[in-house]
């Protein structure tokens, strides 16, 4: 009888030992179910624009976690009303990953971290030597995807444009009383290539920023700079690096320029690199807490954006693909952003 009950007493520890096992194997799997992943994506175009166009992104990072091993019951992609608004939704964890320039990562950075740098197509000529910029063969794109641009001053077919562009070819310095005689065009001071960065390299060169000078229009657009450009109502712009590829077809048929824009333009200076969008993610969100996921959700992506599908959903975002982020790539912004303080 004592050895019956004993049989039974160890039955039922054998069976408590292998439900706790169990319980913990169900546990384990469990922590690699998400309910929901929240993206924010910012207003790159007007919201409806965008959610459609980058619509497929959630099936296809559902699809690429689960073969990393994490279930996501849904993925949900919503569109900030500025980039703000989705720098502040990360930072307070309402949404777990987001689509931000680096200006809006800088600006948050407290609380948020930046996982992934958007690539872009590279271009022919990626100096600081404007001697380079003005000589040989016109710029062009090239098939290198990088993780940065440049701002450039540009200046136009006015005689003051056309004056200090002979200077700079010389290899002399502009100074500061000759730019500050010319009217420059430039874009919101929201605007990295078309205002901070410009600002950035003024500070360095002269002490001065754009705020400083004594003749500057804003332009509510690239194509409105150029315009004024090509018009000879503006002097000099600041844009970035690609803008002369960009309107060689449209500087005579509808910007107003009397030839090439290669003949009517040069370029005088030009900025350190401006690293690309970001993709970020929240410190305070529980689902980026997990670095195992945080990689998972990083590698997809990166994956995503070497696929013909992924590259169609992303091209609103005017991105190539991703890479691997590095926090210090940001330092520029970050001092951008102190200037502009005043600190």
């Amino acid at each position: 009888m004592k050895k019956t009950i004993a049989f039974i007493m160890f039955l039922c520890l054998c069976a408590g030992l292998l439900a706790g096992c169990g319980g913990e194997t169900k546990k384990s799997a469990g922590s690699n179910e998400i309910k929901e992943l929240k993206i924010a994506v910012s207003p790159y175009q007007d919201a409806e624009t965008v959610k459609t166009a980058v619509g497929p992104l959630s099936t296809m990072l559902q699809g690429k976690l689960k073969e990393k091993g994490f279930a996501v019951g849904k993925v949900s992609v919503s569109v900030g009303t500025s980039y703000s608004a989705v720098g502040e939704a990360l930072s307070a964890g309402s949404a777990d990953a987001g689509f931000v320039s680096g200006a809006t990562y800088v600006l948050f950075d407290k609380e948020i971290d930046v996982l992934l740098t958007a690539l872009r197509q590279g271009i022919s000529k990626d100096t600081t030597d404007v001697k380079i910029w003005n000589e040989g063969e016109p710029e062009k794109f090239n098939d290198k995807l990088v993780q940065h641009y440049r701002s450039v001053l540009v200046t136009g077919p006015s005689a003051k444009g056309k004056a200090l562009l002979e200077k700079v070819k010389k290899g002399e310095k502009p100074s500061w009383e000759e730019l500050n005689g010319l009217t420059w065009t430039v874009m919101s001071p929201a605007s990295a290539s078309g205002y901070l960065y410009p600002s950035l390299f003024l500070k360095k060169e002269y002490g001065k920023t754009i705020a400083d000078l004594a003749h500057v229009v804003q332009a509510e657009s690239y194509t409105t700079s150029m315009a004024r450009l090509a018009s000879g109502q503006a002097d000099i712009a600041v844009a970035f690096s690609h803008i002369r590829i960009r309107n060689e077809k449209n500087w005579q048929k509808k910007l107003g320029g009397t030839d090439t824009i290669w003949k009517q333009t040069g370029i005088i200076g030009v900025t350190d690199k401006i690293y690309n969008d970001t993709v970020c993610v929240s410190k305070t969100s529980k689902t980026m807490q997990d670095q195992k996921f945080r990689k998972a959700f990083g590698e997809a992506l990166i994956e995503i954006g070497k696929t013909k599908e992924g590259l169609d959903a992303l091209k609103i975002l005017g991105h190539k693909g991703y890479d691997w982020a590095d926090a210090k790539n940001y330092d520029d912004e970050r001092r951008v952003q102190r200037e502009l303080k005043g600190k």
